[in-house]
């Protein structure tokens, strides 16, 4: 029997790309390991493969078709320049500026890593689209890694001007400059994802020799050694291993992965001890992935134990209304959110990319609404805000400071971490809408409806096909219509979301099962036939949610959708995009006048009223000194915004 998964067997994938087993068995050689049936009683969900659901008109396609589109303007050679050079071939075109260029940013030891992220995005375009223009690219780019590594002859692919001298600085302990571990991750989960979603095997092949070229230059450090050296940013260096494993059942790609499991933090969080405290965010959140992906795949405890109660502290303690984190990309204490307001780099998107991965990858493990709440809330916010409607550009930060805006990257000379993780945002907004139970599993006859976005899904393996019409956020309601190839039954399950004080289903019009349980699922058990109806209603409310550790600042929230402030002062799209994120603090200082609200607490709701425009409402004589109107954050461009308001009684 042959010990690999198939790809279609790997097609089952997890919020980071983590791969579920479905199908015939694979045969773990490593006795650490757990057999199939215990490893999968871990995971009882599975996500639908990215090309199993389409999306219908609405904000996600609309968001979809701009990264498409945006994905179409970038040139691969241009990618790939330091990529040939290093291989001693000649480049094709021009290296891009921003972070891809040596010269300006030799210091980071990044370049290569929106390579990386493309072709994890063009991957997953071509899933969520079937347009046979990204796989195109995708197998040109493969090609393309191939012939570098063939003339590189040793395994490595990478685009640093130094080629491997700060990684062997690294494993010797020496001084290094920059995150090459972190830019390898990135190469090495675009490889991934072009053997999954394009079914490239040459991309596996890659893939493979150069983990064994990272296993051969890491093989005599000590765990000492290798600890010290995870101190430096790696990315999901972890949980791309792990995948690697279940493609080659190779114990040696297992041993990597949980050799780059870093203690300093799976200690003291899978003893539920918070130390975050002063730590990078978007270094550590990756890290927690991994653990969550190598529970799954060995079971053992504190990986699992650590990346639940990360993920709490994280959404519990340390997030804005938007599901945002941090401050210049770092964890601060929890008492000091009022100090880091006014910080223009607070929430980098990034964070937000990556926590929705991991909340993804929980939900599959144990699926409860409170994970469901959390994914939503930052998809909608976080997520659909970070990208601007008029170029399809992305934020690199996502600033709470009152009075600010957002500002966006170029389209060839930025090249943010979050413009990378931009571009593979909006390619897979399919990913975590429906979730089902595994063949043999305790869900089994199970289909979860964790979003409310209009889409199509084929259940192939039921013969189910279910398209979801709604024009929500716009509305609470939607409706779910079900065709079958012949009657059959199974559990649906409807998120009753924690923002909604009530719910109410409908089955072919008549009452079947109401809610008064926010934060739960809503079972609608029962044999369907081809024709069938569902229609939820789940009422949406404006709320206060309180800046975390005040009790006179608060944001203004729709259901889950964060209502900004619209101050004025507009700019021209295009205006506002800059090169630099490291000077966007100091870009927009000119002083803008940010109203206060004056009321009791309980009443200010009453007083924000609804205007005929979608999603748009103005206060009712509460605003100092004057009324302001409030959109949702994520069709808030070109003008400045404001998210907190400071509350004075009336």
């Amino acid at each position: 029997m042959n010990d690999k998964l198939t790809r279609r067997e790997m097609l089952r994938i997890l919020p980071s790309g983590a791969l579920v087993f479905a199908g015939s068995p694979l045969l773990l050689r490593s006795a650490s390991v757990p057999s199939r049936r215990a490893s999968e009683s871990l995971t009882p969900l599975q996500a639908f493969s990215l090309s199993d659901v389409r999306l219908l008109d609405g904000p996600f396609l609309e968001a979809q078709t701009r990264d498409e589109a945006y994905l179409l303007k970038l040139e691969p050679d241009r990618l790939l320049h330091d990529f040939r050079v290093n291989a001693g071939l000649q480049p094709k075109a021009p290296v891009y500026g921003g972070w891809e260029s040596v010269q300006r940013w030799a210091s980071i030891r990044a370049q290569g890593h929106t390579l990386g992220h493309y072709l994890s995005a063009t991957s997953m375009m071509y899933a969520s689209t079937g347009h046979d223009e990204m796989k195109h690219r995708v197998d040109y780019i493969v090609s393309e890694l191939k012939e570098c590594q063939d003339a590189g002859k040793s395994g490595l692919i990478c685009a640093f001007p130094d080629k491997d001298k700060q990684i062997l600085n690294m494993v010797a302990g020496r001084r290094s400059v920059g995150v090459p571990w972190y830019t390898l991750h990135k190469i090495m989960a675009g490889l991934r994802d072009a053997y999954l979603h394009c079914g490239n095997n040459v991309a596996l092949d890659v893939l493979v020799k150069l983990t064994d070229w990272a296993g051969e230059v890491t093989k005599e450090m000590t765990d000492e050694q290798f600890q010290r050296m995870l101190n430096t940013e790696h990315g999901g260096m972890n949980e791309v291993l792990a995948d690697i494993y279940t493609f080659t059942a190779e114990p040696k790609h297992l041993a990597l992965a949980e050799r780059f499991c870093h203690q300093a933090v799976l200690i003291p969080l899978s003893e539920g001890r918070d130390t975050l405290n002063g730590l990078h965010s978007n270094t550590q959140i990756p890290k927690f992935i991994g653990f969550e992906r190598l529970y799954q795949l060995t079971g053992k405890p504190q990986y699992h134990a650590a990346a639940e109660f990360f993920w709490k502290t994280v959404t519990s303690t340390r997030s804005f209304a938007t599901g945002g984190n941090g401050d210049n990309e770092h964890f601060f204490p929890i008492d000091q959110f009022a100090r880091h307001l006014p910080s223009a780099k607070t929430m980098e998107t990034c964070c937000s990319h990556n926590m929705l991965r991991l909340t993804r990858m929980l939900f599959t493990g144990n699926p409860t609404a409170a994970y469901g709440d959390y994914y939503e809330r930052t998809l909608f916010n976080a997520i659909l805000g970070s990208q601007d409607p008029d170029t399809g550009m992305m934020t690199y930060f996502q600033s709470t400071r009152p009075g600010y805006l957002k500002l966006f990257c170029t389209p060839f000379d930025s090249f943010w971490c979050c413009t990378g993780t931009g571009i593979e945002n909006h390619a897979k907004y399919g990913d975590s809408i429906y979730f089902h139970g595994r063949p043999d599993g305790p869900q089994q006859d199970s289909l979860f409806v964790n979003s409310l976005i209009g889409s199509t899904l084929n259940w192939k393996e039921r013969g189910i096909r279910l398209r979801q019409i709604t024009s929500f956020p716009e509305t609470g309601r939607t409706r779910l219509e079900i065709t079958a190839d012949a009657p059959q039954r199974f559990a649906l399950h409807i998120r009753h979301p924690g923002w909604a004080a009530t719910a109410s289903v409908t089955i072919n019009g008549v009452a079947a099962k109401s809610s008064r349980t926010p934060g739960s699922f809503i079972e609608l058990n029962r044999r369907w036939e081809s024709g069938d109806v569902v229609e939820a209603d789940l009422p949406m409310m404006l709320r206060m949610d309180f800046l975390p550790g005040t009790t006179d600042t608060a944001a203004v929230v729709y259901g889950p959708i964060v209502l900004v402030g619209a101050l004025g002062h507009p700019v021209k799209p295009g205006d506002d995009l800059h090169i630099n994120e490291r000077t966007i603090g100091s870009v927009f200082n000119e002083p803008i006048e940010v109203p206060t609200f004056a009321g009791d607490l309980a009443d200010i709701p009453g007083k924000i009223k609804p205007t005929d425009a979608p999603l748009t409402f103005k206060t009712d004589g509460i605003g100092r000194p004057r009324d302001v109107t409030l959109v949702p954050y994520y069709k808030m461009t070109h003008q400045h915004y404001n998210m907190y308001w400071k509350i004075q009684n009336a």
